[in-house]
């Protein structure tokens, strides 16, 4: 089942315009750890995540949560160095550095310029990668079913064409779709294109505003708001990471606000098909394990979430002047009041 999951990622990642992205460390084999026992052996193993927001911290302890299901404890049998780069992108770098220095048995890096710093820096020991939207455009691996190099990870694609689909259905004389992406992040260029190429095909325009710093994206957010009729937040780090801004800006105006996770649904975002990060975060633990326990990361394929479910605010919809289609209220997973 795995491989059909991963071919149909490789097919829809393929259908996209490749993103410019930090080139991976040589073409080395990973060694693979040797499985840990308590009072024999302690695995030491490295953790960096991008920034901190709620999708991110939850693949974090989704991760620390596979890892102990699997037989790795902290405190026990491994020893995790937790790192979080605070949205800089020259302490990724530092990170992946220090890691590389100190000999981490295995790197799990959470986002995209995490992976890539660490994938840079590292090319004799196995780096898992989690939250990584477009593996290949990213340059993290040349194939998604059989890794080539000591990396490989869980993606969380969305479907660009189901998004637009979801907000048509709550907004169906929707014109114009802005939104806001940092222009340095892969994982954003290659969902703002998937997104375009979707809405030249309902008739919606798509109104870019690219940022490149945390402090931009309430500037975006109000220049959009003013001549779109819908937001749209991709699963970027540094706009999720300062949503608020962004739903100020939404709020005042009375332009709804669509989201790609699950997360920025609860904090005020209309609607969303997600996945659950937290539930990815165990899938890319126990891949770590695997490893770990001496599973060749050539033979460890990139995963997929293994779902993905409509989630709806309800407030929020009230909030922007929207009525939730019955339709939806059927399918969804959860109607957050």
């Amino acid at each position: 089942m795995r491989k059909a999951v991963t071919f149909l990622l490789s097919a829809c990642l393929f259908t996209g315009l490749a993103g410019c992205g930090t080139q991976p460390g040589p073409d080395k084999t990973a060694k693979t750890a040797a499985p840990a026992a308590a009072g024999e052996t302690t695995v030491k193993l490295g953790l960096t995540q991008f920034v901190e927001h709620p999708a991110l911290d939850a693949i974090r302890q989704g991760i620390i949560d596979g890892l102990k299901e699997s037989g790795y404890e902290e405190g026990k049998n491994v020893e995790i160095d937790y790192q979080n780069a605070h949205g800089d992108m020259n302490n990724t770098v530092s990170i992946a550095q220090k890691y590389a220095g100190d000999g981490k048995d295995l790197v799990v890096a959470i986002a995209t310029p995490s992976a890539q710093a660490a994938a840079k820096a590292i090319a004799d020991k196995p780096v898992v990668f989690s939250a990584v939207t477009d593996p290949l455009s990213a340059q993290l691996v040349s194939s998604l079913e059989k890794p080539d190099k000591n990396i490989t990870g869980t993606s969380d694609k969305v479907s660009m064409e189901q998004q637009l689909e979801l907000i048509k259905t709550f907004m169906p004389e929707l014109k114009k779709l802005g939104v806001i992406y940092t222009t340095s992040e892969v994982n954003s260029e290659v969902q703002v294109k998937d997104l375009e190429a979707a809405a030249s095909k309902a008739g919606v325009e798509v109104v870019k505003a690219g940022i490149s710093q945390l402090s931009e994206v309430q500037i975006a957010a109000q220049g959009l708001v003013a001549k779109t009729d819908a937001l749209f937040i991709p699963i970027d780090n540094t706009v999720v990471s300062s949503f608020e801004a962004v739903l100020g800006a939404a709020e005042q105006s009375k332009i709804p606000v669509f989201a790609s996770d699950t997360d920025t649904v609860k904090r005020g975002a209309v609607a969303t098909y997600g996945i659950d990060y937290y539930k990815i975060g165990k899938q890319t633990g126990e891949m770590a394990s695997r490893i770990l326990k001496g599973q060749a990361v050539t033979d460890t394929p990139v995963e997929v979430s293994k779902e993905a479910d409509l989630y709806i605010n309800e407030k929020a919809a009230e909030t922007f002047g929207l009525t939730i289609p019955d339709a939806l209220k059927s399918q969804a997973k959860e109607i957050m009041k």
